[in-house]
């Protein structure tokens, strides 16, 4: 396999592949990008977040949530001082730096059902 721009350097396959499995193995799944696509946007509560995305389960958006502030993706901040307690997720600078791939995904993605589907 070989996954360079247009120089003839060969990696070695497992060199190449590991790269791509921890970034799968952090937005990788059904919902992820999703939910990360959202905060991007200004969704920033746990409901606003939840009817964003259509049937996303509210124990899987908490898990999800979970995983990308553990991967510094977002931020979780509790505000104690409002009645009742108010919690806001943010998208760190760091989510920022998956913007191109989240773009190319999107793409490829309209491409692919214009190509399969027809649409």
């Amino acid at each position: 396999m070989l996954l360079t721009d247009g120089t003839t350097k060969q990696l070695h396959c497992l060199a190449q592949v590991q790269p791509i499995r921890d970034a799968l193995e952090v937005v990788g799944g059904k919902w992820k990008v999703l939910v990360l696509t959202s905060i991007m946007q200004g969704s920033r509560r746990f409901r606003e977040i939840e009817t964003s995305i259509p049937k996303l389960n509210p124990k899987v958006l908490a898990k999800e949530l979970k995983d990308l502030e553990e991967h510094q993706l977002i931020r979780r901040t509790v505000y104690e001082d409002d009645y009742p307690v108010r919690i806001e997720y943010t998208a760190t600078e760091y989510a920022y730096t998956l913007k191109q791939v989240m773009l190319e995904l999107h793409a490829w993605g309209e491409n692919h059902r214009r190509k399969v589907f027809g649409k």
